[in-house]
């Protein structure tokens, strides 16, 4: 036999494949344009959405009954604790902000104290100076 009479398996799979596809690929896109179509997708959807209420019913009626909490009870847990959170982070900048003052305060007040000590003293020093002055004249 020589090459170009074998038939080649794959070439003849991939021909079969190629005609397949493409008319599925027409019938899938003409029923899929269909009135009807949309309606049966519509029902399942339905279905779908009922199904899942129904599993979300049942499980928080089983959490319920075993006292476990639900994703519904652990997302308020989650936004009562961001709330102290916030809170925490006002209560603590209100207090650097009070202790701040108070060391500001504090400050001043030993700067106004060295003040006053420097008054006495340069008061001491003009009052003796004045006696100097009377004791001159």
């Amino acid at each position: 036999m020589s090459q170009s009479k074998m038939i080649d398996p794959f070439e003849v799979w991939k021909n079969v494949y190629d005609q397949t596809e493409a008319y599925w690929s027409k019938v899938l896109d003409e029923n899929m344009a269909t009135e009807e179509f949309s309606r049966g997708l519509g029902k399942i959807l339905d279905m779908n959405l009922q199904y899942k209420k129904l599993v979300n019913d049942s499980t928080k009626a089983y959490l319920e009954q075993m006292n476990m909490p639900s994703k519904d009870d652990l997302a308020k847990l989650a936004s009562l604790i961001i709330n102290v959170e916030a809170k925490v982070d006002q209560i603590e900048e209100v207090v650097e902000e009070a202790s701040f003052v108070q060391a500001s305060q504090l400050k001043q007040n030993e700067e106004i104290k060295t003040i006053q000590n420097e008054m006495k003293k340069i008061s001491k020093k003009m009052d003796q100076i004045l006696e100097l002055l009377q004791k001159q004249a």
